[in-house]
C-alpha cells in the first residue's frame, strides 16, 4: 500500500501574510498530497476559516483538509456555508475533519455549550449534509448557498479515538483522523488504534474500508529538539503544566532518522495519509523534510 504524505500549515504559530504565501505555494509545488488547517480558539492560532480560504485561493493542486474543526463549538448551518464556500473556491478539493476537541476553554470563549458534544456532533453532521443537499434551514427559507462542488458535500472524516466515538463515526464518516501518532509513532499503540478503526467499520456492517489519516508533530535542523519540545509544552499546558512538561521531554521526532522511522511505521501499519505538523513558520523546513524523506 502507498501512503500519501501531506503537510499541515503552521496555523498554531504566530505568522503573517508572507509565511502563508510561502507555505501554500511551496506545498502546492511539492510532493505533498494534501494541505491541512487545524483549529484552536483560545490560542495564538489563526482562524481556521480564514486560513482555509487563503489556502484555497493560493493552491491549485493539493487537496485541502481541516484537522480538525471542533464542530460542536460552532453553528452547523454557518459551518456548512463556510465549508461549501471553500469547496467552491478550491474547485472541489476539500475534505472535512471534524471532532469534539478536548478543551472547554475553546467552547466557553465563543459561548458554545460543552455538554452533549458527542451527540450534538452527530446531529450537526446530518444538518450540514441537509444544507449541502439544498434543503432550506427552516420552512419558508431560501436554501443556504453556495452549493458545494462535490456531490453531497465534502467528505467527512471523524477526529475520534474511543470505542463509542468510533462506533458513532462508522455511521456517517468516510474515515477517521486518528490522534495516536501526534506525539510519536509507537508501532504497538498505533497498530492497535488502526485496528480498532477497521473493527468499528466491520461492526457497523460497512463494506468500504475507512480512510485512516494521522498527524505527527516534528522538527528538523538547528535547535530541533528544543523547538519540538517547546511546541508540545505550549500546546498541552492548558491541561496540566507538569504533564505537558513530561510529554514535551518525551518527544523524539526531531532528527531525519526519527522522522523516516515514524513515516515508515505508519505506512507499514496501513495508514492512508500522514499529515506532518511543522513546529516552525520557516518554510525552509519543507526543504529539510524533503531531504530527510528522499522526496
Amino acid at each position: 500500500m502507498t501512503m500519501d504524505l501531506s503537510m499541515t500549515l503552521p496555523t498554531m504559530l504566530p505568522h503573517g501574510r508572507q509565511e502563508v504565501l510561502d507555505w501554500c505555494r511551496s506545498v502546492d509545488e511539492g510532493p505533498w498530497a494534501s494541505l491541512a488547517v487545524p483549529e484552536r480558539i483560545t490560542y495564538t492560532s489563526h482562524s481556521w476559516t480564514v486560513q482555509l480560504a487563503a489556502a484555497a485561493a493560493l493552491t491549485a493542486r493539493v487537496r485541502l483538509w481541516t484537522t480538525i474543526v471542533v464542530l460542536p463549538a460552532h453553528d452547523a448551518v454557518e459551518t456548512a456555508k463556510h465549508l461549501a464556500s471553500v469547496d467552491r473556491l478550491s474547485e472541489g478539493r476539500l475534505t472535512v475533519g471534524v471532532g469534539v476537541g478536548g478543551r472547554e476553554h475553546d467552547y466557553r470563549a465563543i459561548g458554545a455549550p460543552f455538554e452533549r458534544r458527542w451527540s450534538r456532533m452527530d446531529e450537526q453532521v446530518a444538518r450540514m449534509r441537509s444544507i449541502w443537499a439544498g434543503e432550506p434551514p427552516f420552512d419558508g427559507a431560501d436554501p443556504v448557498g453556495p452549493p458545494p462542488v462535490q456531490p453531497g458535500g465534502p467528505p467527512l472524516v471523524a477526529g475520534v479515538m474511543g470505542p463509542k466515538a468510533l462506533a458513532r463515526a462508522a455511521r456517517w464518516a468516510s474515515g477517521v483522523d486518528d490522534g495516536s501518532t501526534v506525539f510519536g509513532v509507537d508501532r504497538e499503540t498505533v497498530g492497535a488504534a488502526f485496528e480498532r478503526i477497521r473493527a468499528a467499520w466491520r461492526d457497523a456492517g460497512r463494506s468500504d474500508a475507512p480512510h485512516i489519516s494521522a498527524s505527527l508533530w516534528y522538527a528538523l535542523g538547528d535547535g530541533a529538539a528544543d523547538r519540538l519540545q517547546s511546541y508540545c509544552y505550549d500546546y498541552m499546558r492548558i491541561f496540566d503544566e507538569g504533564l505537558a512538561r513530561s510529554m514535551a521531554e518525551a518527544m523524539t521526532c526531531h532528527t531525519p532518522e526519527a522522522l523516516r522511522a515514524a513515516v515508515d511505521t505508519c505506512a507499514d501499519l496501513g495508514c492512508d495519509e500522514l499529515f506532518l505538523v511543522p513546529t516552525t513558520v520557516d518554510v525552509t523546513e519543507l526543504d529539510r523534510t524533503r531531504e530527510a524523506l528522499g522526496l
